[in-house]
């Protein structure tokens, strides 16, 4: 009996260790998909889907590819609503104002001014967490303000954003450290449930944004276009729903600390992508305030 029973113990370590590695690895494939999610929305606002219309043409079609996955589970899920009304709103507005800031702004700045989240969790845990002001959280908030200045003191005055990409691209940081609170919530609820509400949260913002921001009230896409767009809008919203899943799914698996160390690899391949396909400036300055940001995301991922 005490046989059967170490037989057991020694299949379920063996199990669980090869789910942490399974998820290990679809978590760094899904993070270098978020670093090369900006080729689609480029590529549709170059077509003539502008502002927030390539998300809004990939969320709606992404939703319509999620009905079959939560409709077995309908009835748990409208139990669950207000959970997932919190982790939607702030997760899905994280995701709608980053690919809204791609449009507006530089690729590189979006990345570095979203991943400035160090900053806000460490505010967060301050006011509602009563959290400590470590050594280790200090250092971090010191490298992400110095990663600031870095990004966004081009001029030498104060680093504010420049121009509206870099105010949603900082925004969308701190929407994303209030959803994750969110997440911790709903930790027992599907991932398909998850998925859905933070997809139908940025469908959501979007559209919302239509009211505030100077775009054509419908896009002008050319005639010759239609089709193709089309065509490749289906295929950016099939790209977009993996991407969140592989996201979402590990994080089920994994601890936090591993999480946020695996999800560099969006960081490292989006910056890759666009120092070499975007056309835009990558130098020194903007090395170097990567470097000091990822630092603070290294620094509040290990302090633990």
């Amino acid at each position: 009996m005490e046989r059967v029973q170490l037989r057991l113990e020694v299949v379920s370590s063996n199990t669980l260790s090869n789910n942490r590695t399974w998820a290990s690895i679809v978590l760094v494939i899904g993070g270098m998909m978020w670093g090369l999610y900006w080729i689609p929305v480029r590529f549709l606002f170059d077509l003539g889907l502008t502002g927030p219309w390539p998300g809004i043409a990939m969320y709606s079609v992404a939703l319509l590819g999620l009905v079959p996955f939560i409709w077995k589970e309908r009835g748990t899920l409208a139990l669950q609503w207000r959970d997932l009304v919190f982790s939607g709103v702030f997760t899905g507005a994280a995701f709608s104002l980053y690919s809204i800031s791609l449009v507006y702004t530089d690729v590189v700045r979006s990345i570095l001014l979203f991943y400035l989240t160090p900053i806000w969790g460490t505010i967060l845990g301050r006011v509602f967490l009563s959290e400590r002001l470590s050594l280790g959280r200090l250092a971090g908030l010191a490298c992400g303000v110095g990663g600031l200045f870095v990004v966004l003191g081009a001029s030498g005055g104060v680093p504010l954003p420049q121009n509206s990409g870099d105010w949603m691209a900082l925004a969308s940081g701190m929407c994303w450290a209030l959803g994750t609170l969110g997440l911790y919530r709903t930790s027992t609820i599907s991932a398909s449930g998850q998925v859905f509400a933070f997809v139908a949260g940025a469908l959501i913002l979007s559209l919302v944004s239509l009211m505030v921001l100077p775009e054509p009230v419908l896009p002008t896409i050319a005639q010759a276009d239609l089709l193709w767009t089309l065509q490749f809008v289906l295929l950016s919203a099939f790209y977009t729903l993996p991407m969140v899943f592989m996201t979402i799914w590990p994080a089920t698996k994994l601890s936090p600390a591993r999480v946020g160390i695996l999800l560099m690899s969006e960081v490292v391949v989006g910056l890759a992508s666009a120092a070499a396909f975007s056309g835009e400036p990558f130098g020194l300055r903007e090395l170097l305030g990567a470097i000091l940001i990822v630092s603070a995301a290294v620094l509040e991922i290990v302090r633990d």
